[in-house]
């Protein structure tokens, strides 16, 4: 049984950033950075995308991905879930015959991907009884003190006991770093994946960022040009 494989969801049609998926951030595809980082990690028995798009599949193929399916048009609307995408494809696989017991679910959005971070979910999720290891990182405010804007534009805190407190006498919170999620496939959720079956593998917040709209996309390729300098 080959041991691991990667999937890296990489649907078209996005909205607010228009072919996210395979614009040029800085030199190459978005994607093309996940994909070379599983390569380059030699985790992994196959790098596989899931995509509904021929140019994205195209693109994936030219940087060393397998493409050896196109996901379905019921997978591809702006409501499922990379869960769901997931499954399928570890599904398809399976049903093809290939055998392997660790998948781990890459996003093509993460360029400051750290291979040893990778490396530390895929070993810490077979030394544990975990069902999952995934990529997280601490929140830079105690989310205590946080308050919303009421309909009336004024302030509501969440929790108003909490604003005489001082930040380091607050539990420190984490959040999903968006980046990767180790699955051992052969056990089942009988918690929510964010829950007690998983093990977090801490980032540190100047890895981490999300890329959703242009700013976090200005963002995320300044962070990625002093991070290739300090290499």
């Amino acid at each position: 049984m080959s041991d691991a494989i990667a999937i890296i969801p990489a649907r078209a049609g996005s909205k607010r950033i228009p072919n996210k998926n395979i614009k040029a951030f800085h030199s190459k595809p978005l994607i093309a950075y996940s994909i070379q980082n599983a390569l380059k990690s030699q985790l992994f028995e196959k790098v596989i995308v899931s995509t509904d798009s021929a140019e994205i599949a195209s693109i994936a193929k030219e940087y060393g991905a397998e493409v050896p399916f196109m996901r379905p048009k019921e997978l591809s609307d702006d409501f499922t879930s990379s869960g769901d995408v997931v499954a399928h494809a570890i599904s398809f696989l399976k049903e093809s015959g290939l055998e392997f017991r660790y998948a781990c679910t890459l996003y093509a959005t993460a360029p400051l991907l750290e291979i040893k971070y990778l490396a530390e979910g895929y070993e810490k999720l077979k030394a544990s009884d975990a069902k999952m290891a995934f990529s997280v990182t601490s929140m830079p405010f105690p989310i205590q003190r946080t308050f919303k804007i009421t309909k009336d534009a004024r302030c509501e805190m969440f929790w108003p006991e909490n604003f005489y407190k001082r930040s380091q006498d607050l539990e420190e919170a984490y959040q999903d770093a968006g980046q990767f999620y180790w699955e051992d496939t052969t056990k089942e959720f009988s918690d929510i994946p964010f829950g007690s079956q998983s093990v977090p593998i801490i980032l540190p917040r100047h890895f981490v960022q999300d890329i959703d709209t242009i700013e976090d996309w200005k963002r995320a390729e300044l962070m990625y040009a002093v991070l290739q300098k300090e290499q």
